[in-house]
């Protein structure tokens, strides 16, 4: 009885008790971190020497491209604990964080395309990280579909873990995508945070707009599961 509540109960009273604490703060620090990013990127940030002010669609491509990546690893660490320690809680992140992160996957192609159009003369192109990212938005497609044709819950949780594990697989594809591979995509910017190919004024509201979407993500997880618990008692 008690290794049950200790994997079922607990966690998600614990959880319940902690998010509601913690969603005032992150709805204000999400206002903050928003509003900066927005207002410096959109009109303190220089214009870019080659795109002019085309390039300020990033402040919403590279964050929701982060988020797309991000939300399937947490997906992928919510899977394992699911199906080595049956851990509830895991289960339920995983099955309320499908959704976002394919709205957010989408969000990144449909910026990628618009920001394209003008640099690359077209919407779209087999290029390697853009078809990974494509085959991301598939993945998390994929798992919404299966949860929603299984009515066990046991089975359920088990086969949307497996999905989730083995699409990680993909995750790697896509950050190393423009080094393995010959690509129209540009490369590394932001991650080469000793000498980063982007200028500080254009980089620091980017960084907040990407802390912003994270935060924003955690806001409507919190959320959702929330509701999924309450549904469930």
């Amino acid at each position: 009885m008690w290794h049950w509540l200790k994997q079922n109960f607990l966690p998600v009273k614990f959880f319940y008790q902690t998010s509601t604490m913690l969603l005032p703060w992150l709805i204000f620090l999400f206002v903050i971190l928003f509003s900066y990013g927005m207002i410096a990127g959109l009109f303190f940030a220089p214009a870019d020497y080659q795109q002019g002010d085309g390039f300020r669609i990033m402040y919403v491509h590279v964050p929701s491209c982060f988020l797309a990546m991000g939300i399937y690893f947490v997906m992928a660490v919510s899977a394992f604990l699911t199906l080595v320690f049956r851990i509830k809680i895991a289960a339920i992140c995983m099955s309320c964080s499908a959704p976002i992160g394919a709205w957010f996957t989408f969000l990144a192609l449909v910026t990628g395309s618009i920001w394209g159009k003008p640099m690359w003369g077209t919407w779209w192109i087999w290029d390697a990280r853009l078809t990974s990212v494509l085959i991301l938005l598939f993945l998390y497609l994929g798992f919404i579909a299966l949860q929603s044709v299984i009515y066990s819950t046991r089975a359920r949780e088990r086969a949307g873990a497996l999905i989730a594990l083995v699409g990680a697989i993909n995750l790697p594809i896509i950050h190393y995508s423009v080094i393995w591979w010959n690509t129209l995509h540009q490369g590394p910017s932001i991650s080469k945070f000793a000498t980063p190919s982007i200028a500080p004024a254009m980089l620091y509201p980017l960084l907040a707009m990407i802390a912003a979407f994270f935060i924003f993500y955690f806001i409507i997880l919190f959320i959702r599961m929330q509701n999924k618990i309450l549904r469930a008692i």
